[in-house]
């Protein structure tokens, strides 16, 4: 009994350092941001400036992702998720959910993995919904994404060829850190809608 307890009292220690690291990490990398290269945020239609920030970061780095914006019925922006493993792995971010490029609400995204990971990490991610359909389930509250699923890593071009898988496409982009393993597989995300 006492050693179960030990195990699980290390595994969230384990867990904890790395979350950490990966915001030690994430935050250095915003130092070489500059507001002069990005979009503001009237013209992202958003009100939030960091959601802004982040979506012209993602436009900077693959202009085709303009496409996205523009045709999606609607999408959630976790300007940082934060994960951390040494075998165990969490990693947790909350965003703002916009439907037809209005902000309806937030969501929390956490993650539980067991498996050979190692490291901290911090990234951008935005999901877009094609239909309405795909919307709602996500804001049904109890969405989750399948052990399968992947998101496209933004580089120039890369999403240029990039389609939905049942309704949803996801990507992120890197803010700081080293992860072995870095998927979005079993991501639980809630939603909570403004009134």
């Amino acid at each position: 009994m006492m050693s179960v307890c030990y195990d699980a009292l290390m595994a969230r220690t384990f867990i904890t350092a790395g979350l950490l690291l990966g915001l030690v990490l994430a935050g250095n990398s915003q130092a070489g941001w500059d507001p002069n290269k990005t979009e503001t945020a009237k013209k992202q239609h958003v009100n939030d400036r960091q959601v802004a920030k982040i979506i012209a970061r993602f436009k900077n780095q693959d202009a085709s992702l303009q496409a996205f914006f523009d045709k999606a019925y609607g999408y959630v922006v976790f300007p940082t998720v934060t994960k951390g493993a040494i075998v165990i792995g969490g990693a947790h971010g909350s965003g703002k959910v916009y439907e037809k490029s209005a902000e309806v609400g937030t969501s929390s995204m956490t993650q539980f993995s067991i498996g050979f990971q190692l490291g901290g990490q911090a990234y951008s991610e935005i999901i877009f919904f094609r239909d309405k359909k795909a919307l709602y389930q996500f804001k049904s509250g109890n969405f989750e994404f399948g052990a399968q699923v992947s998101a496209i890593a933004v580089t120039a071009g890369a999403s240029a060829d990039a389609d939905y898988d049942d309704g949803v496409a996801i990507f992120t982009l890197a803010k700081g850190g080293l992860m072995y393993e870095a998927s979005v597989g079993g991501q639980k995300f809630s939603f909570d809608p403004y009134d």
